[in-house]
């Protein structure tokens, strides 16, 4: 039985604002506990109009304490935005309050447009290119306490001091992060919902290559998906259709709420706009059970991953837990909990 998890975005609607939308985020999680799930990850995305979570060690805090076992992290936390202090400090505080079950999952991006970035830069230490790997090893140094000793830092501690930093899991698309994840012996997580390079060829090379460290002693790849299952092809395809036209718009610049399925049946599609569709549907698994497990057994066979974690987005609530609920029976978890 492959182990089964969530990623949550908080996706706005047309017809759920955002506030309303971090409360379904709640919601869907205790959802997940009860059915079985292994993780639940919030991300970070500022200045989307589709997105209600900025800041997901708050989520993370909020979901902890209103479930009882399932484990809850960051998918995650865009270190290139944060101090690595601040980060080591918030999720210290995390793993103290909920010993045992928080993640810290760490990103490359800026998870928003350049001029936001900037806004949320503008007062940093500006270092110049990508300094992800030397936040990343200072975030490290903050757990391991090999400052220097004259270093400056050498006598500041990331608190509170007797906690242990969460299991650290670097995300990607491309094959840089599982590289790097094996190199320095972290957990990983691959986006194919969005990734143009080869699943399989990014999570086996992790395997591989993975060497053991003090953060973990053997290699664990989660392979993050899009899907979204129905009692029926038909009600799956009808329901995808929101996501389809939120992708697209998506594609354009414009990153409007998700929109009902009433407003992505009415839009006026072009040839192009429809073939369009058909290639991002390519990157997501629509459709009733018997479906969806048979579109993805060979991607799951070809890159062997420790753990499945799915994203789904829908106008309806109810829809995307019924979704879960689907899922979860699918892979063979779903026994705690009725749909």
């Amino acid at each position: 039985m492959t182990p089964l998890s969530v990623l949550d975005l908080s996706v706005v609607t047309t017809g759920t604002p955002p506030a309303e939308s971090l409360r379904n985020s709640i919601d869907l999680a205790k959802h997940a506990d009860q059915l079985g799930y292994t993780r639940y990850w919030l991300a970070e995305h500022h200045s989307l109009a589709s997105v209600a979570s900025p800041a997901p060690e708050i989520m993370i805090g909020q979901i902890a304490a209103a479930t009882q076992r399932i484990r809850v992290g960051s998918g995650g936390v865009m270190l290139p935005n944060h101090a690595p202090l601040m980060v080591a400090e918030r999720f210290k505080m995390l793993e103290a309050l909920f010993p045992g079950r928080i993640d810290l999952g760490l990103g490359r991006a800026p998870g928003t447009d350049q001029t936001t970035m900037h806004a949320l830069r503008q007062r940093f230490d500006q270092r110049g290119g990508d300094d992800f790997i030397e936040r990343l090893i200072e975030l490290t140094l903050w757990e391991t306490r090999e400052f220097p000793p004259n270093h400056p830092y050498h006598n500041v501690f990331a608190m509170p001091n007797d906690t242990v930093l969460p299991p650290i899991w670097l995300l990607g698309s491309s094959d840089y992060s599982s590289q790097l994840a094996a190199q320095l012996g972290m957990g990983f997580a691959f986006a194919h919902h969005f990734a143009s390079h080869d699943a399989a060829d990014a999570m086996i090379h992790y395997r591989a290559h993975f060497k053991p460290s003090r953060w973990r002693e053997n290699p664990h790849a989660i392979l993050a998906i899009a899907a979204i299952m129905a009692e029926t092809d038909e009600e799956a395809d009808r329901i995808a259709s929101s996501a389809d036209l939120n992708r697209l718009l998506r594609d354009r610049g414009q990153y409007k709420p998700l929109p009902s399925i009433e407003e992505a049946q009415a839009y006026p599609y072009t040839d192009a706009e429809r073939a369009a569709i058909a290639r991002n549907r390519s990157r997501m698994f629509v459709g009733s059970k018997q479906t969806v497990m048979e579109k993805i057994a060979p991607l799951i066979e070809a890159s062997r991953p420790d753990e499945v974690m799915v994203i789904t987005a829908t106008y309806d609530h109810e829809a995307r837990k019924r979704s879960y609920s689907l899922l979860a029976d699918a892979f063979g978890i779903g026994r705690q909990a009725a749909a």
